[in-house]
């Protein structure tokens, strides 16, 4: 499927599951029920996956973990904050340069209208 397909597709069950629960949940709700969604639609979707940091050859396990990780192509970074700032930002920047998936989203479920609360990312 094409990366533009699927990012189409994840935002839509975003919007989905956001019109559902609207804002004001915990991250955990929103992340379990989009995943929900997207197994629903035969995507392969990996979560809470370990994210080693690899230094001089060495795989470190840090604790880093990606919320979702869809068809091995697309990281979800989940959040349910006041606002989106730039320590989010760097967050998936380094999420995809960790795991060098070319493709992220930053979706911020706690907004009222969920297109403010989308951002896109691209390696």
């Amino acid at each position: 499927m094409e990366i533009n397909d699927l990012t189409y597709k994840i935002i839509g069950s975003a919007y989905k599951v956001h019109s559902a629960l609207g804002p004001g949940l915990l991250e955990s709700a929103y992340q379990s029920c989009l995943e929900y969604e997207l197994k629903k639609l035969g995507f392969l979707v990996e979560s809470q996956k370990a994210l080693p940091i690899i230094y001089e050859e060495v795989h470190l396990n840090a604790g880093y973990r990606i919320d979702l990780l869809v068809e091995n192509s697309v990281v979800l970074e989940l959040k349910s904050v006041e606002a989106i700032n730039e320590v989010h930002i760097a967050q998936i920047l380094t999420y995809l340069k960790l795991s060098k998936v070319k493709v992220g989203l930053l979706i911020n479920f706690n907004v009222k209208d969920l297109k403010q609360g989308i951002k896109r990312f691209v390696l």
